[in-house]
């Protein structure tokens, strides 16, 4: 896919909800091991980009460093449901401190009187993390009102001619 058709379809209103949303997404990644992993893990977004922030011992650095292929699915447990496939590259650079954008994906799951000791707790916690930016190559958008999977939309075509 072309940058601009990744930009058409993260900027659709429902692909913005789920990126702007509490939901964690749920990334994919071989480990180390060479087994697959899927894990959720909270994230924000810089453009295009989907950004996570972890601990630099973390078992999933290790495994982005070796193979920085991944997949992120993002949403929602409501019907009909809305979800946003990304399949894309991941690269993993060590920052001091607590990232922004990690403090703000943490909000996005707690209440405010929650927030300030957590927030507290983690900036105690974390003298350094390791952001994971993934760049997207290939993204699609599942709203089961305008779009659905390729199989569903070949088989109701199939149903309908014949």
């Amino acid at each position: 896919m072309t940058p601009d058709e990744i930009a058409a379809i993260l900027a659709k209103p429902y692909a913005q909800a789920l990126l702007n949303g509490n939901e964690p997404a749920r990334l994919a990644y071989t480990a180390v091991d060479g087994d697959p992993r899927a894990i959720p893990i909270g994230f924000w977004t810089e453009g295009s980009q989907i950004v996570m922030a972890t601990t630099s011992k973390s078992a999933k650095v290790a495994a982005l460093r070796k193979n920085p292929r991944v997949a992120l699915t993002i949403d929602t447990g409501a019907f009909p449901p809305k979800v946003l496939l990304i399949r894309g590259a991941a690269e993993v650079e060590l920052v001091q401190g607590v990232p922004e954008g990690y403090l703000h994906a943490g909000h996005k799951v707690m209440t405010d009187e929650q927030y300030p000791g957590w927030e507290a707790g983690v900036k105690s916690l974390y003298a350094e993390m390791v952001v994971i930016t993934v760049t997207p190559t290939w993204v699609k958008l599942l709203d089961f009102e305008t779009t659905i999977p390729k199989a569903v939309e070949d088989l109701l075509r199939e149903k309908s001619a014949g």
